[in-house]
């Protein structure tokens, strides 16, 4: 409809341009015309008029219009017709009327002038006939680009609606199948497409395969977390039941201890759970700039003494081939520390007494790597994907007390930051370093 609309208004106004530009044209010829008879008039008198008259009749323009009469409108001289109607005789400016009444005269439209001669009255112009028929056979164009416009316009509008309505479909589709339950579901977008459509299937899948990750992480998470509980609350429930029915003080106050570090273990599970679940949602106005070598210092200086009590040899590696490398980098902090404490408590449990850990900072590629080396048994490369899971704890790992959270911490709090967590050998040992972008 919009386009129709737009159609008509374009055709009415080139329509009325070509009928000004027609009219201007007769408007100026007929002046001209006028002129120059009034010029000869002037000159020479009514006989040279009627000579000039004579002339002009003469030539091939059969739309001329040239003739002297009297004050009731009748022709004495000239080509016109024999009386007058009483407007055309009517002295003025550039008019476009009939000069007559009776046939042919009465349907002939004519553009024309009329100046006082003496007693007699000049009326020249031009008959309207050629541009008429121009006009017609315009209006017939117009007309007819008018319909074939409406037609293309309905034709356009039913591929447009139903590719449209296609496209909408199988997005719909899509969404009710996912609210139904199967995640599995995705648009797809056309080969070689760019359109608007083509865009919004792209983000909504990119969003489904997110939400599917989402779900099917929560499921893991769920199955681990059951999995996980359940030797700790039934270990708490024997000991309860221990510290109940035991008479002796001594084997009760064991008891409780056993149940308050079984309590421990389990508080820790939940805590590092929500822990991750604030990183992967904490809002951006919590970053500030830091400087990753002072972090490093000021960490090292806390794990130092530790790492002294526990018999370990703890060295600190600040790398900076150049100045760059200790701009400052937009972090969280707290989360930021808290990961890399993460990665120092994991290697002090597994490098044993006499090992060594080694804290690095690096820069590699234009990425600022933090990094902790031990000595340990270190995590073979098929196993780190697990080691990197919810829950996910290794066969050697499962007589050391924890929940397999921790390294699921630094992950998250990675990705937060826009980099990633990577496991490498230190042969022997293990290398787990922070890759973050400059």
């Amino acid at each position: 409809m919009l386009a129709l609309v737009t159609n008509l208004v374009l055709a009415t106004f080139l329509w009325q341009q070509i009928h000004s530009y027609a009219v201007d044209a007769v408007r100026r010829d007929t002046n001209e015309q006028s002129d120059a008879f009034v010029s000869v008039y002037r000159s020479g008198g009514l006989p040279a008029l009627v000579q000039a008259i004579h002339n002009a009749s003469r030539s091939l323009d059969n739309s001329l219009v040239a003739l002297v009469v009297d004050g009731t409108g009748h022709r004495q001289i000239g080509i016109g017709p024999d009386l007058l109607t009483p407007l055309a005789t009517t002295p003025g400016a550039f008019r476009v009327g009939s000069l007559g009444r009776e046939e042919p005269w009465a349907t002939r439209e004519a553009g024309y002038t009329v100046r006082r001669i003496g007693a007699y009255r000049l009326v020249s112009g031009h008959f309207l006939d050629d541009w008429q028929q121009e006009r017609r056979g315009i209006e017939r164009a117009l007309l007819l680009a008018t319909i074939l416009s409406l037609m293309l316009g309905i034709v356009g509008g039913l591929v447009v609606a139903r590719y449209v309505g296609r496209r909408l479909n199988s997005i719909a589709a899509v969404i009710e199948g996912v609210g139904q339950g199967d995640l599995t579901r995705r648009v797809g977008s056309v080969a070689g497409g760019g359109d608007a459509f083509d865009r919004l299937s792209i983000r909504l899948d990119a969003m489904l395969d997110k939400v599917e990750r989402l779900m099917a992480e929560l499921r893991i998470v769920t199955d681990s977390l059951a999995h996980d509980l359940r030797s700790p609350i039934a270990r708490l429930r024997a000991k309860t039941e221990t510290a109940i029915l035991v008479t002796d003080p001594v084997q009760r106050d064991a008891a409780l201890s056993g149940l308050l570090v079984e309590t421990d273990l389990v508080m820790r599970m939940l805590s590092t759970l929500l822990e991750i679940t604030r990183s992967q949602s904490v809002s951006r106005d919590r970053f500030t700039d830091i400087d990753p070598a002072a972090l490093v210092e000021e960490i090292a200086e806390l794990y130092e003494p530790v790492a002294d009590d526990a018999g370990i040899r703890f060295t600190t590696e600040i790398e900076a081939p150049s100045s760059e490398s200790h701009a400052n980098i937009v972090m969280h902090r707290e989360l930021m520390t808290q990961a890399i404490t993460n990665l120092i408590d994991n290697a002090l449990r597994h490098a044993g007494r006499g090992g060594q850990i080694t804290l690095r900072l690096k820069d590699v590629g234009g990425d600022i790597r933090l990094q902790v080396e031990d000595r340990g048994p270190g995590i073979a490369e098929a196993d780190r994907e697990q080691a990197l899971s919810r829950f996910g704890r290794l066969d050697s790992a499962r007589t050391i007390p924890g929940a397999g959270l921790g390294l699921s911490l630094v992950a998250a709090v990675a990705r937060l930051h826009g980099g990633r967590l990577e496991l490498g050998d230190n042969a022997p040992g293990l290398i787990a370093a922070i890759v973050l972008p400059q």
